[in-house]
């Protein structure tokens, strides 16, 4: 029984990682490749044999061809993103619902832009493109800020915790797992960007479910709002972001479901702690010492686990902003600039929204926004020609100088480690300064 069971298992996951069924998705949402004559059939489901796995392919050329069969000339002959023109149809015709489109970014390790492709459904090509953006990393590094500065104090700082653990174990599985991504073809490459990155499990689907929810189990009570609506506003942002992984083509079903359940797992574990974190980070005599030992810890695994790539990057961003934040709470308790509501005032109800207050809440988002730039701005600056004069090496070639982890580690945990301190302590200092408190 127990070997029918484990069978039926293993069959049912082969299924749905086969990239067959995401194209058929892409292909029934209306999006279609431009490939060339492939012996890969969609029918098939089975990728074309890569023994030398991911990294083999990342290490060629930009003049390779890179997920949907384009060189690099010849995907860079128009620019990223959805063009004017429609798209050609036989006989010389033109369908006004249909448009040529490129990924919206260049591949964040070599460079290449992708291959265009057609775009037969506009709406949910734009809805698909905001889903996959609530994932991404640079949207939660203005969402909590935003959240921080204007709503919710605590409850940032308890996210900006989840948010840093879940990136660290979903980055550091992929490297140990070491899945590509689905093949291309039958697959269409709508975004490209992470396709250097292993796939399994999706990061993506772990941070767009931990978050919502997690943001959702922290105001539920402590906020005044219907149930329903709280957890439908959670589910929502979790499938949408889910979802439009597989319609970028970064990921299989398989992938997916197994990001999204990985990350209700991390957060039914750390959940229950996060008030005892929190309380240690604002009051621990040893806070300072832990958080920089353990973040640090925690990066140096990360870059172990395998060769370079920007999922590397992505976890020390995330770890280093997380350390700076959770330095900033001890300096804000211990010099007690730090006011939670308290107990007794809860549960907290939303203000009425008037001029004034969205007028304020965008002012202080607009100024916090900009010194967080150009604080980062600055330190990348400073950081990475410093770190390549120290190690001795080139100056001139940025990307490849931030392959070596002696360059990348310390320049994600410096630069970011200084924006997470400028979020939580400086930027609110210099609003109460501003009398915008």
């Amino acid at each position: 029984m127990a070997n029918d069971f484990v069978k039926t298992f293993v069959q049912m996951c082969n299924y749905l990682q086969e990239p067959c069924h995401v194209a058929r998705f892409q292909n029934f949402c209306g999006v279609k490749g431009t490939f060339p004559v492939k012996t890969t059939k969609p029918e098939s489901g089975q990728p074309e044999q890569d023994p030398a796995g991911l990294r083999k392919r990342v290490q060629q050329s930009s003049e390779v061809s890179v997920g949907n069969g384009a060189t690099g000339d010849a995907a860079g002959q128009q620019a990223n993103g959805t063009q004017g023109d429609n798209a050609a149809m036989p006989g010389g015709a033109s369908d006004p619902d249909t448009a040529r489109a490129k990924p919206l970014r260049r591949n964040s390790l070599t460079g290449d832009v992708g291959q265009e492709f057609l775009i037969h459904n506009k709406f949910l090509f734009y809805l698909f493109t905001f889903g996959t953006e609530l994932g991404n990393e640079m949207f939660f590094i203005v969402f909590f800020p935003f959240v921080y500065w204007n709503i919710d104090a605590l409850v940032s700082r308890r996210l900006i915790v989840v948010w840093a653990w879940n990136l660290f174990v979903g980055q550091s599985t992929k490297d140990m797992v070491r899945w590509s991504r689905p093949a291309s073809p039958p697959v269409v490459k709508v975004e490209v960007f992470y396709n250097s990155e292993y796939s399994m499990p999706s990061t993506h689907a772990m941070t767009g479910t931990a978050i919502p929810f997690c943001l959702f189990m922290l105001t539920y009570g402590r906020w005044q709002y219907p149930f329903l609506f709280g957890f439908g506003v959670a589910l929502s942002w979790s499938v949408l972001v889910c979802v439009s992984r597989v319609y970028m083509g970064m990921h299989s079903i398989l992938e997916v479901i197994t990001g999204f359940l990985y990350s209700l797992l991390i957060l039914a574990f750390f959940h229950p702690i996060l008030d005892k974190i929190d309380n240690f980070y604002m009051m621990g005599h040893y806070a300072p010492l832990v958080i920089i030992v353990s973040h640090v810890s925690l990066g140096l695994v990360a870059f172990s686990l395998d060769s370079w790539s920007t999922s590397r990057g992505d976890t020390a961003q995330a770890l280093g902003t997380g350390a700076g934040a959770a330095l900033a709470t001890y300096v804000n308790y211990q010099l007690g600039l730090l006011v939670d509501p308290p107990l007794s005032s809860l549960p907290l109800t939303f203000p009425l929204i008037s001029t004034s207050l969205v007028f304020l809440s965008l002012l202080r988002f607009l100024i916090g926004v900009a010194v967080l730039l150009v604080t980062r701005m600055i330190m990348k600056a400073v950081t990475i020609p410093f770190l390549c004069r120290l190690f001795g090496l080139p100056t001139d070639d940025v990307r490849q100088a931030r392959q070596h982890m002696k360059v990348e580690l310390p320049y994600r945990y410096i630069v970011y480690s200084v924006v997470g301190f400028s979020c939580v302590c400086v930027v609110p200092l210099l609003f109460r300064i501003l009398n915008l408190a």
